[in-house]
């Protein structure tokens, strides 16, 4: 049976929704009766008890069951348009009548609640095995910097005098990219509850895309210390009336992203254009692209890529969306023909040039 799901309208609609219903389907069947005779009326109604049942509660059904027998007695059974029935086999015809549509409709109520109990039942197993993947992976990603930073700084406290000059430098280097990767994850979890809250509101203002560029890639300065990047930003872009810091963690998460996954020897290329005033920003690499059956899911909160030893909360591309869709923007990942994949963000935005902006 189709499971169709919506939200229920209030019992005295449902009440007139059914009456309404048998009512329709009788008067249409009162037309074709000479045609079709009353025994496929019976059919008719019968069927159309079944829909009402799969999505009103049960009084509703039980009425629209009664309410469907006294219609086909009364207008269908021979002599028309009374209550007698003068034959043995449609006295019993009408009994049987009576009898099934008010089981049909109480059967097909009941299997409706067994499939919502079975529904929710699949659901919750789904979101538990969720919730242990989203513990689990929280648990690495959030645990392992807190140790490198509970370790080093245990070192430098218990065997400060006896570290050499070189080992305090790299226990200090050692909590300063543990604190980062703290920072990061827990700036995706607090960003990710501001999605979901839906207190993300852009502020916007004038914005220069090269320095905001250039910004990201200071700040992935060590992600990308052996990686080749290659920024093609268009001459004499304008400005553009954006929420500055939305969209550099955006940017950041998808060139973070990048140099995460893709082959050390890749090229990252990072472009941005105007076109019909929308900002278009663009991030591709010539790594191996995204498996084909996975590409609808990367904006998914908390899904990792099969088969990947990387590790991460899954949160980053989900917060990308976000904040691209807050400045009514959208975003696409497509894989590229030569290899590699690419991400294109298009915002529609105010734009100025400097001269203009000088002269408000």
């Amino acid at each position: 049976m189709a499971n169709i799901f919506f939200n229920k309208p209030n019992k005295k609609r449902q009440y007139f929704i059914s009456i309404l219903t048998v009512c329709f389907v009788s008067a249409i069947c009162y037309f074709l009766s000479p045609y079709i005779g009353y025994k496929v009326v019976a059919l008719l109604l019968l069927v159309t008890v079944s829909l009402i049942a799969m999505f009103f509660d049960i009084l509703p059904v039980l009425l629209a069951a009664f309410l469907s027998a006294l219609i086909w007695n009364f207008f269908f059974i021979p002599p028309h348009f009374t209550f007698t029935v003068h034959s043995t086999e449609d006295l019993l015809m009408l009994f049987m009548y009576f009898i099934i549509a008010m089981v049909n409709a109480a059967l097909t109520y009941k299997i409706r609640q067994i499939e919502k109990e079975t529904q929710k039942k699949e659901e919750k197993e789904k979101m538990i095995i969720l919730y242990n993947t989203i513990l689990n992976s929280l648990s690495h990603e959030l645990k392992t910097p807190i140790s490198t930073i509970i370790g080093a700084t245990d070192n430098l406290l218990t065997e400060f005098n006896k570290l050499s000059e070189q080992n305090k430098n790299e226990l200090l280097t050692e909590i300063s990219k543990a604190s980062i990767r703290l920072d990061r994850q827990v700036e995706n979890l607090l960003n990710m509850s501001r999605l979901e809250s839906g207190f993300i509101k852009p502020k916007k203002d004038w914005c220069d895309i090269n320095e905001l560029i250039h910004d990201v890639l200071n700040r992935l300065k060590e992600n990308l210390e052996h990686r080749a990047v290659n920024i093609q930003i268009k001459e004499n872009l304008p400005l553009f009336k954006i929420d500055f810091g939305l969209i550099e963690q955006a940017l950041y998460n998808l060139i973070h992203n990048a140099a995460l996954y893709i082959p050390k020897y890749c090229v990252i290329t990072v472009r941005a254009t105007c076109k019909d005033d929308k900002l278009i920003l663009i991030v591709e690499d010539n790594g191996n692209g995204f498996p084909g059956d996975e590409i609808e899911k990367v904006f998914e909160k908390f899904y990792r890529l099969k088969n990947t030893d990387t590790g991460g909360t899954g949160l980053g591309l989900s917060i990308v969306k976000g904040f691209v869709e807050a400045h009514n923007g959208v975003i696409r990942l497509e894989n590229i023909t030569e290899g590699g994949a690419r991400f294109t963000i298009e915002i529609p935005t105010e734009t100025t040039y400097i001269n203009n902006l000088k002269n408000e």
